[in-house]
C-alpha cells in the first residue's frame, strides 16, 4: 500500500529548495505521528479477524516510511471477496485504517511545512 500526500507538493519542494533537512524533519515527524495514532484505540483494526492485534504490532514506521507487515493488511484496508468451497459468497468491505490516518495527518503535515518555511 501506497499513500501520497496529494496538494502538499508544492510546499514540500520549496522547502526542500529551502533545506532538505528541515524537510527531512518534517517528513519524519509526520511519519511518526502516523504510526503514533496507528497505536492507539480505533487506528488499526483489532479483532478476531484480524488476527488479535498482530495487525497493529505489524506497524512499523523507520525515516519517513510507515507501513503493515502481516500479509493481510491490503485485505483489511480495501476489502476482500468471501470464498467457501472455491465460490464467492460475498464481499468484506475495507476500513481504510491507514487511509483514514493518512487523511487525518494530512493538514497537520501541510501546516509544519508552511511553519517550516517560515522560520
Amino acid at each position: 500500500m501506497r499513500f501520497e500526500w496529494v496538494g502538499v507538493n508544492p510546499l514540500a519542494r520549496k522547502l526542500i529548495q529551502k533545506s532538505a533537512t528541515d524537510f527531512k524533519e518534517v517528513a519524519e515527524k509526520n511519519i511518526r505521528d502516523i504510526y503514533t495514532r496507528s497505536q492507539k484505540p480505533g487506528g488499526t483494526p483489532v479483532g478476531d479477524y484480524t488476527g488479535g492485534g498482530q495487525l497493529r504490532k505489524s506497524a512499523q514506521y523507520r525515516g519517513d516510511e510507515m507501513g503493515y507487515t502481516v500479509h493481510y493488511a491490503p485485505h483489511v484496508e480495501y476489502g476482500h471477496r468471501l470464498v467457501r468451497g472455491g465460490r464467492t459468497i460475498g464481499f468484506v468491505p475495507g476500513q481504510f485504517y491507514l487511509k483514514k490516518n493518512v487523511d487525518t495527518q494530512r493538514p497537520i503535515y501541510k501546516e509544519d511545512l508552511r511553519k517550516k518555511l517560515r522560520e
